[in-house]
Parts: structure tokens; sequence; C-alpha cells
């Protein structure tokens, strides 16, 4: 059978190709760098030179320029003009500011989608998108994809041998398409053949002997209707795949046009918002890194207390620097909220000393760059009310901005202090973890619950708290990643697998390593199909036990499971066993029919451990004791850090920060030296020691 580029697969190597090694990109002894976005073309020319010398008087060390500026680009087809983009790179310069360079792809001209209508995407309902917005053309529309490199070339030419461009933003917080155009479907079609073959290897895969499903010939197959409820859940899942291979490709032929003109010096990126189902992340094997977006107070937080609301989730930028990091070794933001924002639900004003928190958060989990969304606060357009550095008189610094210029000066004093690649404490390095994530696990359970009350980030997120309220430091890795670097893995709700990851799990448990799998893992094959054998069967002999069968319980009427005395509410997902000889059963269920079941069982296996936790909890505690049990058993100390505070190292400095909504007394350790803040950490407080 012919196979293309199986996302699973790819998902699972560090940006590869021709991409280069990204740490050298990067001088450690410079921690972190901080720029800001420019957008010429919005603001009259004679006041350039004056906003981007007080950009560099603030702090700022670099720019950012023509995002969404195609119009400006490209005013007539194949007519370009960089007059205005050279003065502007020139002035940066002139104030020592060097400058990332985007592709404008997410906004092309009116003339573009008024000569060639091909290029709009079309939903589900057959409606087509309209140019005045952004993000409104398909990646599977092959015109599109050729037309735009051409505008990436002439940009390349322009600037990839100038110094003065440290680098390159391909797109902007790229997204796929469900479009549902002639090209999109036949593009689809294209896809399927060249991964199946055969169209018999089609139906045999896809189960289409399953409600007269079979397809004589690929012309047959169209892109799956989201709305329509049956529909075959293979088809879906190969068009989840198709969609996001394309927005991957997409950004890879732009990567390989811009570094045929490159120097060496310039390294290539593109801006991710972190939804963590995406499987585009990390695809795109000819980006150099990767980076993110983050807006913290939009609306969509609580927070913690009644007004955790103006700092946000305390995981986010955490679990957005540990997913991040691992795919190239370094990663940055080029988004960070510089203050309120106008797109949100509620768009609150940020508590003071927020954005100097979310700064310092970025830097402690090992970020090369911090890039904020906007310097000037926007008078029109969809964005008006949204802060920028300065307000909209283009001089006076927002709150945002002042805190910024707080973050650029401790960096500045830390600099000369120090100490790149130093190790961190051991007792932080022994409690190093992994978190085994692949996107398809997301995408087969999200498209078939079983139960209202599942959340699939929601139930690897407990165990992510778990881990920072012990101050560990967490990698989120894929399944090819070697798994020796980390005395505990924890692979939670790992619905599909196949026969190599159970021998590569069973290798590590054996050679000394210690294994978590939680509910719904094992279920079913690479394909989504469960295993034409007893439930779940390719895991017993690693787990120890015989998986019985699984619950759901109705929401309203929520059961328990009982460990050491201790009761914890669950109603999502409950899998109950039958241990085998040299199994132990921790926690039980109570309450129903199958009352004093085990609901979470351990075994010892070579050098190393299992543990399976077979229901999903409420509230995380029932995860957070079975991780502490565990960590107690391996004798690996941990903390016990309040709800919002985390503690990180790196380069020879320990980094507190709080989200909490009171004063917590951080342990500094003894002789240590406070550089930055103070060891009472107030809400949005951070303090740095070495």
């Amino acid at each position: 059978m012919k196979k293309t580029i199986v996302l699973i697969l790819v998902l699972q190597v560090a940006l590869s190709g021709s991409a280069q090694q990204a740490s050298r990109f990067f001088q450690p002894e410079d921690l972190i760098s901080t720029g800001v976005y420019y957008y010429p073309e919005h603001w009259d020319s004679s006041q350039w030179e004056r906003d981007l010398k007080n950009m560099a008087a603030m702090g700022f060390e670099y720019t950012h320029y023509a995002e969404f500026a195609w119009a400006q680009l490209e005013p007539e087809e194949g007519r370009y003009d960089f007059a205005w983009l050279d003065r502007a790179v020139a002035l940066a310069a002139r104030y020592k500011l060097k400058v990332i360079m985007c592709t404008s792809t997410a906004t092309p001209p009116a003339w573009l989608a008024r000569k060639y209508p091909q290029v709009l995407e079309t939903n589900e309902n057959g409606q087509k998108s309209d140019h005045g917005s952004r993000q409104n053309v398909s990646f599977s529309s092959t015109f599109f994809r050729e037309y735009a490199l051409n505008m990436v070339e002439k940009l390349a030419m322009q600037y990839g041998k100038d110094k003065r461009v440290m680098g390159w933003q391909i797109d902007n917080e790229p997204r796929v398409f469900y479009d549902y155009g002639p090209e999109a479907q036949q593009r689809f079609r294209d896809w399927l053949k060249r991964k199946y073959g055969s169209i018999e290897n089609l139906n045999r895969t896809w189960g289409t002997s399953f409600w007269s499903q079979h397809y004589n010939d690929y012309s047959q197959i169209n892109i799956p209707l989201y709305a329509q409820w049956g529909m075959n859940l293979n088809q879906i899942l190969d068009h989840t795949r198709f969609i996001n291979e394309e927005t991957a490709t997409f950004l890879d032929d732009q990567a390989r046009m811009i570094r045929k003109y490159a120097i060496p010096e310039q390294w290539i990126t593109s801006n991710y918002i972190p939804n963590y189902n995406s499987g585009y992340i990390g695809m795109s094997r000819e980006l150099d890194f990767v980076t993110y977006t983050k807006y913290m107070v939009a609306g969509h937080s609580r927070g913690i207390g009644l007004k955790g609301y103006r700092l946000g989730n305390p995981e986010s930028i955490a679990m957005s620097n540990d997913f991040f990091r691992p795919i190239a070794g370094v990663y940055g933001v080029m988004e960070l909220q510089p203050g309120q924002v106008n797109w949100g639900t509620v768009n609150s004003q940020p508590l003071p000393g927020a954005v100097h928190l979310w700064l310092w958060h970025v830097m402690a989990g090992g970020g090369n760059l911090a890039c904020t969304y906007r310097y000037r606060a926007p008078l029109y357009g969809y964005e008006q009310y949204h802060y920028g550095i300065v307000g909209y008189d283009g001089i006076t610094p927002t709150p945002g901005g002042l805190e910024y210029q707080q973050f650029m000066r401790e960096i500045q004093l830390l600099r000369k202090q120090a100490a790149p690649g130093a190790k961190p404490p051991q007792s932080y390095a022994n409690r190093k973890t992994a978190i085994l994530f692949n996107v398809e696990n997301i995408w087969g359970m999200d498209q078939n619950r079983q139960t209202t009350q599942w959340n699939s980030m929601g139930h690897i997120t407990k165990y992510y708290k778990a881990l920072k309220s012990f101050g560990a430091p967490v990698d989120f890795i894929r399944d090819t990643f070697d798994f020796e670097a980390y005395p505990v893995v924890i692979a939670p709700a790992y619905q599909q697998l196949d026969k190599a990851l159970v021998d590569k799990w069973t290798e590590y448990v054996i050679n000394g390593g210690n294994l978590v799998l939680t509910c719904r893992t094992g279920h079913k094959d690479r394909e989504i199909h469960l295993w034409e054998a007893k439930f779940a069967e390719p895991i017993w002999d690693l787990i120890g036990a015989e998986i019985e069968f699984y619950d759901l319980p109705a929401p309203h009427a929520p059961d328990t499971v009982v460990m050491q005395g201790r009761k914890y509410a669950w109603n999502s997902w409950g899998e109950i066993f039958r241990t085998l000889p040299g199994t132990e059963t921790w926690a039980t269920y109570a309450g129903d029919f199958y009352a004093g079941k085990p609901a979470v069982i351990f075994r010892r296996l070579g050098k190393g451990t299992v543990t399976y936790v077979g229901a999903d909890s409420r509230d995380g505690l029932l995860e957070k004791d079975v991780l502490q049990k565990i960590y107690d058993l391996l004798k690996i100390p941990v903390e016990n850090y309040p709800d919002g505070v985390m503690v990180e190292y790196r380069d020879g400095f320990g980094i507190g920060m709080s989200y909490s909504d009171r004063d917590y007394e951080l342990a500094i350790p003894p002789g240590a030296k406070i550089l930055v803040g103070s060891k009472t950490l107030t809400p949005a407080g951070v303090v740095v020691w070495k």
C-alpha cells in the first residue's frame, strides 16, 4: 500500500529536513531577546523614525514587519513595491533594531480575490468567504499556493541576503481550512489515492462494508460533511490528516523558497495559536523552530480566585513552553499580550504586573525570544481598543509597555550574571517527567467521545497540573522520542497504538523506567479500529491486568473511587480491571454494581514499574495523589506548591512566579542571592535568584 506522510510519524520528529540546528541562531548569554510588532503601512511615514527611535530607547532589540502587507507589497498583479519597506528596514537598522520579515499570505489583496475567486474558501454549506478579513483563502487552492510562492520569492530575493533581517515568520497564526470547493475535493481524493493506492485498500481501512458505504472509485469520495450525523469515522480522520498536511506543506513550500535566497544567519519560523489538537504544529519540516501566540486575558479563563481572570490560567504559558520547546529544542512567543485586547468575550484590564509575569514565565521555560503585538494601538480597523506598547497618541507608554520596559532592564542585568548551560539543582532534575502526546489520539477520542463528560485535553491537563505543583520540569514528547531521559513517562488516554509502541513501553519499563497509563489507553489501532481481540488486550501483559469493561456514569450521578481511605468523585470514564498475579490494587470503585473492583493498579516489571489509572476524576485530585504515591515510592522528592505558584530553573537562575490570589512565601535556597523581586510572592509576583 502506498503511503503518504502519516501525521503520527511526522509529529514524532523534531523539525528536520533542510532546517538548520536552531540553537545556533541564539547566543546563550543573551538569555532571551525582546521585540515588538510595527506596521509602517498603518502610519504616516513622517512618524516612522520617531516610533522606531522610541522603540529602541525603551529597550526593544528587534521589530516585526510586513505581516499583513500583501496589498502594499504587490498593489497590482505582478507589480511589486519594496521602496517603503526598504526605508522601514533602514530606519530600524539606524536604531540598531533587527527585523523579523513576514510573508503576508494571511491577507491576500482585493485584486487577487476578485480576479481569481477560486482561491477563496468554500464552507460546508457552499458559501464562499470574501475579501475584507484575513485567512479567507484556502491552502487547498493550487493556484493560490503557486501565486503566494511568487510573492514570497520576490520578498526573499529582496531581503534574503540582508543582514539586518534576523529571521522570517511565515504566514500568521496558520490554521486548517475546511474547504469544500471543487479543487479541495480533488486534492483530498488525490491525497487518499497516494495513501491507499487501490480503492480496495481504502474500503478495507475505512470499513465501508458498514452501512453500504463501499466505493468503486476515488471519484465517488467527497470531503465529509461534519454537520451530517453518522459520517464514516475513518473518512473524518483522514480528512483531518489531509487538511493539517495542507497547512504544514504550505508553510514548508514557503520555507524552501526563502531558503533559496536567504543567508545562513536568517532563521525561519511560524507563529501558532497553541491549540494542541492542531496537528500541523511541529509538522512542517522546513522550519527552524516554532513560536506561539499567547493572550492570557480575553474572557476565556477565570484564573484563580474572584479576580483571577486578570491573570489568566496558570498552566497556559507553562504548557505552551513545555509543548513547543521539545519540537526543536528552542522556541519563542511571537505574540504576547501587551495589555487590554479588543476581540475577547470580555476584554478586561490585566492585573498590574501581569504582563511582567507572563514575560518572565516565557523566559523561565527556556524561551529564546519574546515579541509583543503591537507597538502602537490601532486607530481604525477591526482591532480598535487593542492596546499596544504606546497609546493612541503614539508616544505615551501603556501600563503593559512599562512592564515590558521593566522586564528588558531586568534581563540586561541578568545577562551579566548568567551561567548558560548550568545544571539545575539535582532535586529538580530528578523530577523531570515526559507526557506522551499524539494529536491523533485527541482526534480519535473527540469524534467518538461516548459521554458528554469526556474532555480529552482536560484529562491530560489534570496530570500536567499535578506535575507543575510538584515543581517538576515537563516535556511533551512524541512516541518515537527516546524515553530513557525521563524517570517517569505519562501516556494519558493513549487510545490508538500499535505493537511497536507497546514493545517500546515494555522495554522502557524493564530497563528501569516508570510508566503511567490512564483510561482510554490501548483500545484501538492507529486507524481507530477496535482490536479483533478482548477489550484492549494488546496492553494486558504490560499492565498486569485484564480490562473487564468500562463505564460512563450519568452526569447527574457521579460515582466514587476510594484510595487509602480517601474518596474521589468521577463521572467521565472508568475502566474496571481483573488483576493478574503480582499486580497491586491501589484504588477501588465504590457506589455501584462493581464496588470493590480495581480502579488504579500498579505492578513492577523488570527494573521499572507500570501504573494504570482507570478513572478520570472530576477535579484532578485522584490523578495528583496517584502521582504523589508513585514519586514517593520512587524516592523522588517533590514540592507542594499551591495552585498558581510555579518554579523553574534556567541558566543558573531560579525563577518563581505566582498566579495565585494570595501571598506565598517561597522557600529560597540558603545562601541564594535574590536578583529580581522578593521571596514573598504577591499575585503576579516574580522572584529570580542565583
